[in-house]
């Protein structure tokens, strides 16, 4: 065994330093006997003396060096096995299955299972990802997850283990490639990080602003010397309310309030969804109109500065979208609350008398205007474009509308304009034409919509600064953030309603002819389906304005009528309708053969509105490789929060969505939204 025994590496070099030590003192005895002869001999003498000591020394010691490493390696190998086994951290050997090979003591103290438990780890935490460790998800580094135990958080450390070469030492395993492959898992317990960072997380600061949407309105629905009254009553009700819940109010403008509160408390209020928006509505003290509030907030942003700019532009969003509802924006996420009641109509005009000066003065310092609405553009869209055409023209500009596929239901329209002499044969442009046409020196005007990847041509709005926004949907997450001028109006019925009154405040030498009045009449018509839906006061002026700018219903009428496989497919939409949840109508429009199938789809959903009991129709159409889904409702449901949930949008009663998915996969995506939407309010009844 002894034999068998030798040193090697570092230690057995140190072993033969003795010998290089006994070959320098042989040359330092030789060059001694050049020196003197007799201290030559002496040198000799302990020479040997050495030489002779330190092989006596190295054969005894050798043997028993060699002993005592041997012991100590099994020594440290049993020390290294305690050091784990004792180790105050919890400590598993899983396969990659998930199976228990072995734990420590501290693991077992902790789960209350046994050192040789062998079941799967998802006994002991049911939430634990077997398809996370290493090896089932392609990686072989150190992985960390996330589990629970109890009441108790753990992030554990997944360190892959191989013991391919303790296999190979031994004759009596053998294993696949998989079973030589182990997870050793370290557990941290994080618990109290986690409660510390969650409280630091609750405690962060939140601004917010809350408006009075129609403050004016409602003082003028009461009597005078009541009116200090009403406005106490809403002051009280808001600081009650908002205190409740630790926040603290304080009054900006008679109906303006600036809002500081923790992110915990902000929690609280969604639970709630804001109840402040129905109860503030409970005011009454004579006042025929109810005040509604709309509230932005701000919140996790570096800065405060930065909280109460992003609670400026939710307010504005809250507003834009129509009031009454909650806008909350953080650095990456929007979300919306409320919104299920009608903006009221302003009787004032004096915002459009403000924003037609305004685009007068951006039109009069530009050479040139270009026009465009949504892509597949519709009779809203092309009507206010020639509204705004006209005005342009009147300011003596070039005026460019941008129509890349005009649909059957624009062509009418359009048709008395092309090769008519007295408009230019570039009056209509496609997206490549405009982009030649934009530069430094050109106004862009959309109108129709406010998202820019809606417009018939994006790339417009890069080239060129002066960018002028005119429609009448809510707006979303998505929006043109560069405009110069945005006049936003949910309360409208149609973008033709708002170019009609900018027109009248345009300028005096403005004359619209009669093919122009009846397109912006055409376009009102469409969008309030014969001024049977979100039509007030306000429409019915800027429709007898265009009568007297020489509108004609019957010849609008007869550009506005179908062909006969668009209203057969109209009629089949309607008769293959399904009746979901007792309340939604739900139809595919069939929309091969048609030229323009969404327009259909559009006019199929209104008709599904005369059905007794429908409170909302949706009708969805394939055309181009996605799926249109056209939504209307009457008065009882927001179809607009439900196409924003399908990444659309548009008013409470008007809506769509565009989704590039199979016909199957988006009426399955609708009812999902639908039942969620349903469950919800089922929750909020009982």
């Amino acid at each position: 065994m002894k034999e068998k025994l030798k040193l090697k590496g570092s230690l057995k070099r140190l072993a033969q330093l003795p010998v290089y030590l006994g070959v320098f003192l042989a040359v330092m005895d030789v060059l001694i006997y050049l020196i003197d002869v007799k201290a030559g001999i002496v040198g000799t003498l302990g020479l040997i003396i050495y030489i002779l000591a330190a092989f006596a020394a190295g054969m005894y010691l050798k043997p028993l060096i060699a002993n005592e490493l041997v012991a100590f390696a099994n020594q440290y190998d049993v020390l290294e096995k305690r050091i784990i086994e004792d180790l105050i951290l919890p400590y598993a050997i899983v396969d990659l299955s998930g199976r228990m090979i072995w734990s420590n003591r501290a693991f077992s103290e902790m789960t209350g299972a046994g050192q040789l438990y062998k079941k799967n780890i998802r006994t002991i935490f049911p939430d634990f990802q077997t398809e996370k460790l290493p090896g089932n998800n392609g990686k072989q580094k150190v992985q960390e997850i996330t589990t629970q135990f109890g009441s108790r958080v753990f992030r554990v450390s997944m360190q892959p283990v191989s013991i391919e070469e303790a296999l190979q030492q031994t004759n009596l395993l053998e294993a696949d490639e998989k079973s030589r492959k182990l997870v050793a898992l370290s557990f941290f317990d994080e618990t109290e990080m986690k409660a510390y960072i969650r409280k630091c997380e609750d405690n962060k600061t939140v601004m917010g602003l809350v408006y009075l949407d129609n403050y004016e309105e409602a003082l003028e629905s009461v009597e005078e010397v009541r009116r200090s009254l009403l406005t106490a009553l809403i002051d009280r009700k808001i600081s009650r309310y908002f205190s409740n819940f630790g926040g603290v109010v304080r009054k900006l403008e008679k109906d303006k309030y600036f809002l500081v509160m923790k992110k915990s408390s902000l929690e609280q209020l969604k639970e709630q969804k804001f109840h402040i928006l129905e109860e503030v509505k409970t005011v009454n003290i004579g006042n025929e109109m109810a005040v509604t509030l709309s509230i932005g907030i701000g919140l996790n942003a570096p800065s405060f500065t930065q909280n109460y700019e992003y609670s400026r532009i939710a307010i504005e969003m809250a507003l834009g979208r129509g009031g009454d509802q909650v806008v909350i924006k953080d650095e990456k996420t929007i979300t919306y609350i409320g919104g299920t009641a009608q903006q009221v109509e302003k009787t004032t005009r004096v915002k459009a008398r403000v924003k037609a000066q305004a685009l007068k003065e951006f039109i009069s310092t530009k050479d040139r205007v270009v026009v465009m609405g949504h892509k597949i553009t519709d009779v809203d869209a092309l009507g206010a474009a020639i509204g705004i055409y006209r005005a342009g023209k009147t300011l003596g500009k070039p005026v460019h509308i941008v129509v890349n596929d005009p649909t059957t239901s624009i062509k009418p329209l359009m048709a008395g304009y092309i090769e008519n002499p007295d408009y230019e044969p570039s009056m209509f442009v496609d997206s490549a034409q405009a982009r030649e046409l934009v530069d430094h020196n050109t106004v862009v005007i959309v109108v129709d919509t406010n998202r820019p990847s809606y417009t018939e041509c994006r790339e417009l709005l890069n080239l060129t600064k002066t960018i002028v926004v005119l429609d009448h949907h809510r707006r979303g997450n998505e929006i043109i953030e560069n405009a110069v001028l945005s006049y936003v109006e949910p309360y409208a019925s149609s973008t033709c309603e708002m170019v009609a009154e900018i027109l009248q405040y345009f300028s005096d030498g403005l004359r619209l002819r009669n093919m122009e009045a009846d397109c912006i009449y055409a376009g009102i018509m469409i969008d309030t389906n014969n001024f049977t839906t979100r039509a007030g006061v306000r429409t019915f002026e800027a429709a007898a304005f265009l009568r007297r700018c020489g509108a004609d219903v019957t010849r609008v009428r007869k550009m506005l009528r179908d062909n006969i496989d668009s209203y057969k497919a109209r009629a089949e939409a309607v008769r293959t309708a399904e009746i979901y949840r007792n309340y939604f109508a739900i139809a595919i429009c069939p929309s091969e053969g048609l030229e323009s199938p969404t327009v259909v789809g559009a006019q199929a959903a209104n008709e599904l509105l005369n059905i007794a009991g429908v409170k909302a129709s949706f009708v969805l159409t394939a055309y181009k490789d996605e799926v249109y889904i056209s939504a209307r409702a009457i008065d009882e449901i927001n179809v607009q929060l439900l196409m924003e949930k399908l990444g659309g949008g548009g008013h409470l009663n008007v809506a769509g969505a565009q989704l590039k998915k199979s016909v199957d996969e988006a009426m399955r995506m609708l009812k999902d939204v639908i039942d969620e939407k349903y469950d919800e309010e089922g929750a909020a009844e009982k």
